[in-house]
Order: C-alpha cells, then sequence, then structure tokens
C-alpha cells in the first residue's frame, strides 16, 4: 500500500504565514519554480485553447496567489486573446501595481480580489466570466467543500478548467529532491503535503456530477499534473 489510495489533507505551512513573512516570499518564489517544473503554464495554456476556442471577455482565476502564473498564461494568450478582462481571486492580496502594469502592456486588465471564496463565489455579480480557471488550489478542500465550492460555481460560470497536483508516487518522490532547487523548508513541506491532498482518476468529476454539473475531461497531465474540465450541464461540449 503507497498510502496516497485516498486523500489526505493536513494544513499547509505557507497558509499560516503573514504575506510579508520572509519565508512566506521564499515560498511564492519556489512556486514560481515548480509550477515551471510541473509544466503548469503550457498545460494550462493548451486546455484554454481547445476548451474556449472563442476569444473570452472575461475570466475568472481562484486561488491567483501572486498573479504570475496567470501573467505567463496571458503572455501566451494575448497575441489572440485580446482585451480580456482578469479577475484574481484569493484570500490574500498580493496584486501589486507592476503586476497590473504587465498585463496591462499585454493589452488585459487584472483586477484582484481579496475575499474568501465561498463568500464571494456565493455572489458573484457584474458582467458573466466566460470560464473559471484554478491552478493548485482545489486540493487544499476536502470532499464536501469541493462539491460546496462547485454548486456555487457551476450556475454562474460555462467551464472550469483546473491543474492540480497527480497524487501518484512519483510527484511524492520528486518533492524530496526540491532542495537541488533551493527550496525552503515550508515549499519541501507543503509539496509533498499537495501531493497526498491531490487527485487522481475521476474523483474530480465525482465531484463535479454531484454539484449537477457535466465533467468534460479528467486525466493525468505529464508527469506530475492532473487535469479538470468541467461545464455547466446546460453547456455541450
Amino acid at each position: 500500500m503507497s498510502g496516497l489510495e485516498h486523500r489526505q489533507l493536513a494544513p499547509e505551512i505557507l497558509d499560516g504565514l503573514a504575506a510579508d513573512d520572509p519565508r512566506a516570499l521564499t515560498a511564492r518564489r519556489d512556486l514560481r519554480r515548480i509550477n515551471m517544473l510541473m509544466f503548469q503554464v503550457p498545460i494550462m495554456t493548451s486546455l484554454l485553447r481547445r476548451f474556449v476556442p472563442t476569444p473570452p471577455r472575461r475570466i475568472l482565476e481562484i486561488g491567483a496567489g501572486d498573479g504570475s502564473f496567470m501573467l505567463a498564461v496571458a503572455r501566451r494568450m494575448a497575441r489572440h486573446w485580446p482585451g480580456v478582462e482578469l479577475v484574481m481571486l484569493d484570500r490574500v492580496d498580493l496584486v501589486t501595481a507592476q503586476l497590473r502594469g504587465d498585463f496591462d502592456r499585454l493589452r488585459w486588465k487584472a483586477e484582484g480580489v481579496t475575499a474568501d471564496v465561498f463568500d464571494w463565489a456565493g455572489k458573484i455579480e457584474g458582467a458573466p466570466f466566460d470560464a473559471v480557471t484554478v491552478n493548485l488550489f482545489l486540493h487544499h478542500l476536502d470532499n464536501a467543500q469541493l462539491v460546496r465550492l462547485f454548486s456555487l460555481i457551476r450556475p454562474k460560470v460555462p467551464l472550469l478548467i483546473a491543474t492540480e497536483p497527480l497524487r501518484a508516487k512519483l510527484p511524492l518522490a520528486a518533492t524530496r529532491l526540491l532542495p537541488a532547487i533551493g527550496a525552503n523548508d515550508v515549499t519541501r513541506n507543503d509539496a509533498a503535503q499537495s501531493v497526498r491532498a491531490g487527485f487522481r482518476g475521476s474523483e474530480l468529476s465525482r465531484l463535479w456530477l454531484a454539484a449537477n454539473g457535466k465533467p468534460v475531461e479528467e486525466r493525468r497531465a505529464g508527469l506530475f499534473s492532473h487535469i479538470f474540465v468541467g461545464a455547466s450541464a446546460s453547456v455541450e461540449s
């Protein structure tokens, strides 16, 4: 038994640190490197190109962090998707003027929203979103919380695209190599915990179905990632 048959959730150190804590700053730098090593940006870009064929007007990102992930995605997409309005939701305000300027130069408008995801999702207002993206966030929630979040989002957003940790032996073993990239203690702990809380098989599809949604695709991507695409029940794939 590998101990990875079922999701194992535990608090991650980064979630308990102040935004300006030096260990948190280093951990977010590490996370940018981990996104690169997992090929999360090209994976998300490929999914967006495939499942959002018409240039969108508005995209919601849940668990946006410091915004660097979607900025990297925008740099790949901006030529074909001009004028996108991106709403970046996170419980901590990490959106800087420099980040907004980087998006402005791509002709994207970036807006940061600081709120609890459940509170905000329950009262989404304004112009509709064409899609919601999630990167390395859903694994923080237990299954009941995921069904609750999906139930709040699904009626209001036609498509959810998620790139999450793959719960498997190889990704877990790879976390032991993180000292080689200079990762700090926060990252080393949280990366292993992220894998244990990650996904495999059709786990997210079942939870999306429980929220009356329509699963479109779920599979592993590369060596370390697990992807999920879910549509509103009213949307044809």
